[in-house]
């Protein structure tokens, strides 16, 4: 087999590979959107819900949502910064480079009911925090650390030596370096990772499902130690009312919703991105 056959075998596998995913994702979203749509009203998204989500709207789950996510990246984005600034100003030893990227990568590939099984025992249990959304936030902070981590650390990383001795040659200290030169430039990165990660938390149910969310009779909390309701454990409520067709409606709606909110942030993460990239060639 000569080279131009086997480049024409790779390049047709990979745009049928490509394709293949591509019409998986859009009858996925088809499939939602055709089920969701007719259940997205004004009244829908402002109302409170009722009868165990069967009827009603999801007002109260979309802000428990968002409030979960909001509070999980404030807790993540400055772990995360000073994580990446030590592993690349700081950190030395390559092997201890070698195991703390063993550790992140490890942290990263943990299922997401074993965080919510650690935040049942630990904050729940023994820490007798009983069921709040703060402690769901601080759990989903933990899950997505990792990748705002290595997203930042890749950026602050790649930022040229040329900045660091310039700032240096111009009196700068270490500190001021990084506060002045390398955080800037890589705050970019810091900001598209945590939209990743902010795109995966708000869809898990695992980790926030027997310590931070209550399926009903839930509305705004009034402290950090209050339950929240939030579209991920209503839409799997819902899912078990199927046998009920209002039930079935609201939980495509919710789902239509919850698909929004994670394509925002996708879009926001790539956004940011390509306007970095964009920036640094100027």
């Amino acid at each position: 087999m000569n080279r131009n056959l086997q480049n024409k075998l790779f390049y047709t596998s990979v745009g049928f590979a490509v394709i293949l995913c591509s019409l998986i994702l859009l009858f996925l979203f088809g499939i939602i959107i055709w089920n969701g749509l007719p259940a997205i009203s004004l009244d829908f998204l402002t109302n409170s819900s009722s009868n165990f989500g069967a009827s009603g709207g999801i007002f109260y789950q979309i802000f428990g949502s968002i409030l979960l996510i909001i509070f999980a990246a404030l807790i993540c984005l400055p772990i995360a910064l000073g994580t990446a600034i030590y592993k690349s100003e700081y950190l030395k030893n390559e092997s201890v480079h070698k195991l703390i990227n063993t550790l992140i990568y490890s942290l990263n590939g943990i299922p997401s009911v074993i965080f919510g099984i650690f935040g049942l025992i630990f904050f729940v249990n023994l820490l007798n925090m009983g069921i709040s959304w703060f402690v769901g936030s601080i759990i989903l902070s933990m899950m997505i650390l990792p990748t705002v981590t290595l997203s930042t650390y890749q950026s602050i990383n790649s930022i040229p030596t040329v900045y660091r001795e310039s700032s240096s040659a111009l009196g700068l200290n270490k500190w001021q370096v990084i506060v002045q030169v390398l955080l800037p430039q890589g705050f970019s990165g810091a900001i598209t990772g945590l939209l990743i990660g902010i795109a995966r938390a708000i869809g898990e149910t695992a980790p926030i499902m027997f310590i931070a969310t209550a399926f009903s009779g839930v509305e705004l909390p009034s402290s950090f130690l209050e339950p929240v309701s939030a579209l991920p454990t209503h839409i799997l409520a819902l899912a078990q009312q199927a046998t009920n067709p209002a039930a079935l409606q609201n939980a495509w709606g919710a789902s239509l919703v919850l698909v929004i909110l994670v394509i925002i942030f996708s879009i926001s993460a790539l956004f940011i991105r390509l306007r970095h990239q964009i920036v640094s060639k100027r």
